[in-house]
């Protein structure tokens, strides 16, 4: 009978995965380039913990994640731990707890990792990078539009100059179901849930089947969904009861306040779409919500959208960007060129490199300056007439 071979320690559970050179330190500079941009425009950084208490980082918006959460026990306070899915919920404890007295509107950012139950086919990590923003205490269209531009100049910086954002208002739809009519009754389980999943898939003869007299609108708002002016447009003409009028008013709106704001931005390439009909993935917002794609890139790049903040409902909204995702969208970024530095190379020398850019690998032992550099990945090394390229040799 022979042992079982020992576990491959490069071996990680689904979903995960080292980060290896360059690509760690491009991940980096990239978050570092979206929070600049967060900075310049107001927005303070934060850094919450990985780890909370299950009860409080479930509470309120949290409890919407609470299946993709991860939970532990905490061996020294023997309480439930829960590790964040998402940093949405812990901005919104540290804005009504920690930061409660602040002046609203309040902005905060933020950067960091976050761990799922569950990948899904379109994105298989189950470890996310975020980077994002959150407006607290402000309830306008211009807030709303604020978070789209706001994430567009940041997108920008990386070389997204061109970038699409859809506009949704998760709860208009529940607000026509809750009017609409079959068989002269309300949609009721289990025809609403076949109801909401034929609109999840766009799919106009199963809601044909299923909408009664909703069907026309419900077709008619599914079929525009596309350009802003003509989404808009339908929505306009569509006899909507009074709660999803409000929603589609304030789409209207935040469609002409980032109008109105980009040019003066420099935000010539940005793209505004509006699906009336979309409401998955939104289960803790309340209002307009936005998803950012790179044309020809299936990925979303990032999400977010209006919630309730707090036990005290405050109003709030956020914009989530995914770093990973923006990386493999964007223009690829060149690597920080490395360079050799012999035994006794002048420091002054190496010092102005690091200011030019350059990573400088120094010497430990006396060896083949030449060989030494191309051993290490080096592709200059400084000689004594000054730096070389070590392909030239």
């Amino acid at each position: 009978m022979t042992d079982d071979p020992p576990p491959n320690p490069a071996l990680l559970p689904a979903g995960l995965r080292d980060v290896l050179p360059p690509e760690a330190e491009t991940e980096a500079a990239a978050v570092e380039a979206l929070m600049t941009v967060f900075a310049a425009h107001g927005y303070q950084r934060v850094k919450p913990p990985l780890l909370e208490f299950e009860d409080s980082l479930l509470a309120g918006t949290g409890g919407a994640v609470a299946d993709q959460t991860f939970r532990l026990m905490d061996p020294a306070s023997h309480r439930m731990m829960a590790l964040r899915s998402d940093t949405t919920p812990q901005i919104a404890r540290i804005a009504t707890t920690r930061l409660a007295d602040a002046p609203r509107p309040l902005r905060l950012s933020y950067a960091g990792q976050c761990l799922r139950v569950r990948a899904t086919q379109l994105a298989p990590e189950r470890q996310i990078a975020q980077a994002g923003i959150e407006l607290i205490g402000a309830d306008s269209p211009e807030a709303d539009a604020e978070l789209v531009l706001v994430a567009a100049e940041a997108l920008a910086a990386l070389g997204l100059h061109r970038i699409s954002v859809d506009l949704t208002a998760p709860p208009l739809i529940p607000a026509l179901l809750d009017d609409a009519l079959v068989d002269g009754a309300r949609i009721a389980e289990p025809a609403r849930s076949r109801l909401a999943r034929a609109l999840d898939r766009k799919d106009a003869a199963a809601v044909q089947a299923f909408a009664g007299t909703l069907a026309p609108t419900l077709i008619e708002l599914l079929l525009a969904a596309g350009a802003a002016p003509r989404a808009l447009a339908a929505l306009r003409a569509a006899d909507l009861p009074a709660p999803a009028r409000a929603q589609a008013l304030r789409l209207e709106a935040v469609v002409a306040a980032i109008a109105a704001r980009a040019p003066g931005l420099g935000l010539a390439g940005l793209t505004v779409t509006v699906d009336p009909v979309e409401f998955r993935g939104y289960r803790y917002h309340t209002g307009v919500c936005m998803t950012v794609y790179a044309p020809g890139y299936n990925q979303e790049l990032g999400r977010g959208g209006r919630y309730l903040c707090g036990e005290a409902e405050e109003p709030a909204a956020g914009l989530t960007l995914y770093p990973d995702a923006v990386l493999r969208a964007a223009p690829g970024r060149t690597p920080r060129q490395r360079v050799y530095l012999p035994l006794n190379a002048d420091p002054e020398r190496a010092r102005a490199l690091r200011a030019e850019g350059f990573a400088t690998v120094a010497a430990l032992t006396a060896a083949d300056p030449i060989a030494e550099a191309r051993r290490l990945g080096c592709a200059l090394v400084l000689l004594a007439d000054g730096v070389r390229p070590v392909s030239g040799e």
